[in-house]
């Protein structure tokens, strides 16, 4: 079992694409890539770059991100900011809010240049949905509010989003050790969280609690 979580020396790489549209599978595009590695509480190390695709992008995705077809034919080939991009990344575990969305576009751009990523993704809206039933809904901007989290000054930018999920996904481990008495969390914890059916999750985290508990018992 891979116990790599969040806490101690810990580390995961939040990712976030912007993209030409919703699907990989109609020849849609990414466009660009942000990313923070976090290592137990804190954020040490970013990337970001915009990527050309070789196609325009429409009016709709220039209003809504900011990035314009003559920023689009200034940046680097995607294959070059993707090769470099999958050096970052390494093996280390993958966070995305709405990770779906995220994970086709990687599969896609690691395929076109012949590359593979090494571990999965945990979607942190699904575990914001477990831990967060009450809040208004779970969409990034909605969660960063309710929690009094530090938000950018624009969504839709690759960086600004994946360092707003990243203080996210830091906020829930926060709670989470808190509420399990653990000072660090297994992936294999918060997977099970993103897919637990949600009259689940008290038990569940009563469970784990319990278990610690007995785990530091003499």
């Amino acid at each position: 079992m891979d116990t790599r979580g969040c806490g101690g020396d810990q580390e995961v790489v939040v990712l976030d694409f912007e993209t030409s549209g919703m699907s990989p599978l109609r020849g849609d595009r990414a466009i660009e890539i942000g990313a923070v590695r976090i290592v137990g509480d804190a954020i040490v190390e970013r990337f970001q770059s915009l990527m050309n695709p070789g196609r325009r992008i429409d009016a709709f995705i220039e209003n809504l991100t900011g990035i314009s077809n003559r920023m689009i034919a200034q940046a680097p080939p995607a294959a070059e900011v993707m090769t470099a991009f999958s050096r970052f990344i390494g093996e280390s575990p993958l966070v995305a809010h709405n990770a779906a969305f995220d994970s086709r576009f990687l599969e896609a751009e690691l395929t076109r240049i012949g590359r593979r990523r090494q571990s999965g993704m945990i979607c942190s809206m699904l575990v914001a949905r477990r831990l967060y039933p009450q809040a208004p809904n779970h969409k990034l901007a909605t969660l960063v509010d309710y929690k009094g989290l530090p938000a950018a000054d624009r969504f839709h930018r690759a960086l600004a989003d994946a360092e707003m999920t990243a203080h996210l996904w830091l906020c829930m481990a926060r709670e989470l050790r808190s509420t399990l008495g653990i000072s660090d969390l297994p992936l294999a914890l918060w997977r099970r969280l993103a897919t637990l059916k949600k009259e689940r999750v008290a038990r569940f985290l009563q469970e784990q609690a319990a278990l610690a508990v007995s785990h530091t018992e003499p």
